[in-house]
């Protein structure tokens, strides 16, 4: 299988292409000003459309449009750009319009910093706009990871009629690594979009899109509605790694960049004699709870590790039922750890344990 020497940015808007985007929407924002960069000269040359908004409340704005004339649309922006997406992504969800939403992470709160960061977890699992919705989110690690979940992700959002967002860290964005753009992804029964806008005066029924219901009863059996489908989720969607498991006496949950940084903290606590495992979320919603009933009978406690000051430990908490002894290590503000501080970490947990 041929490879190719990428960077992440360029990766992820390439593999958008071959993933059947027709449309994108965005405005710049450093770490991922090269997707939008790569999309201005590649998406026209293929026939389809590129516009540069005059903000990011006009992308997400102009998404809703493509997605509800049933086309296959994305963005792209980081942090603070995503921030002010959100009551669009609201609409989006309650219109129940298919599109895809590159977050390439940066320091927060605020403008912050451009370094890589994983801050906005609260922002992709919660949601910042109205409303029951829910957003389905993954984290690839590495670039072939984002290459493949880019390719599909316009699958699943057509599937769900439902945004899909990627979320990566400004490291996965600006790295370079080998990736092979030719790998077969999963293809879905997408049935015909006959929700789609369409005007009486073409001949055909017409269809309006929109997420306003002014009779309360029909918007509680709208969002009770929304609410099986992510149910559905929830049971099929879960996606996660759980790696040298076997025997472990911890545990340690990463995602994304920390986890590759993980993975070394493991081989380090390993030469020490020290059986340490990764459970790795690959969907940060939903989350993969179904990975806890997994956990092995002789492990000691979970080690959480994230570039935040413990956003996803919420869930981990929740996953875990009391069940095992919970740690935290964090870095935040754009500093990645060395793997030496995670194996530190650990071994500062193993011995509160042994008390």
């Amino acid at each position: 299988m041929k490879k190719i020497l990428m960077k992440g940015n360029e990766a992820i808007a390439r593999s958008a292409i071959l993933g059947g985007c027709e449309a994108f929407f965005g405005y710049p924002i450093t770490p991922q000003n090269e997707i939008p960069e790569y999309l201005s000269k590649y998406l026209p040359e293929a026939g389809k459309v590129f516009v540069q908004a005059e903000s990011e409340i006009a992308s997400i704005n102009m998404v809703y449009g493509a997605a509800a004339a049933g086309v296959r649309v994305m963005t792209s922006s980081s942090s603070p750009g995503i921030a002010l997406m959100q009551e669009g992504i609201s609409y989006l969800c309650g219109a129940e319009l298919p599109c895809v939403i590159v977050n390439v992470m940066r320091g927060g709160p605020g403008l912050g910093g451009i370094q890589p960061s994983q801050s906005d977890y609260f922002q992709i699992t919660r949601g910042g706009g109205n409303g029951d919705y829910r957003v389905l989110a993954y984290a690839p690690e590495n670039l072939q990871e984002t290459v493949d979940l880019m390719k599909e992700a316009f699958e699943i959002a057509d599937y769900y009629r439902n945004p899909v967002m990627i979320a990566v860290d400004g490291l996965i964005g600006q790295m370079m690594e080998s990736v092979s753009l030719d790998r077969e992804v999963k293809k879905r029964v997408i049935p015909e979009k006959n929700w789609a806008a369409s005007g009486g005066h073409t001949g055909k029924e017409r269809r309006i899109v929109t997420s306003l219901f002014l009779d309360p009863e029909k918007l509680e059996e709208h969002n009770l509605r929304l609410a099986k489908k992510y149910k559905v989720m929830i049971a099929d969607e879960q996606k996660y790694e759980l790696s040298n498991a076997e025997e472990a006496e911890f545990i340690i949950v990463a995602y994304g960049t920390m986890a590759r940084i993980v993975r070394s903290a493991i081989e380090i606590l390993k030469d020490q004699g020290i059986k340490v495992g990764l459970l790795k979320p690959l969907t940060l919603w939903p989350y993969p709870k179904n990975a806890f009933s997994k956990l092995p009978k002789s492990l000691k406690g979970i080690l959480v590790a994230e570039l935040s000051l413990g956003q996803m430990l919420d869930d981990v908490k929740i996953c875990n039922e009391g069940r095992f002894p919970l740690s935290f290590f964090g870095r935040v503000g754009g500093v990645l750890p060395e793997p030496e501080e995670i194996a530190e970490a650990l071994l500062k947990f193993k011995m509160e344990v042994s008390r």
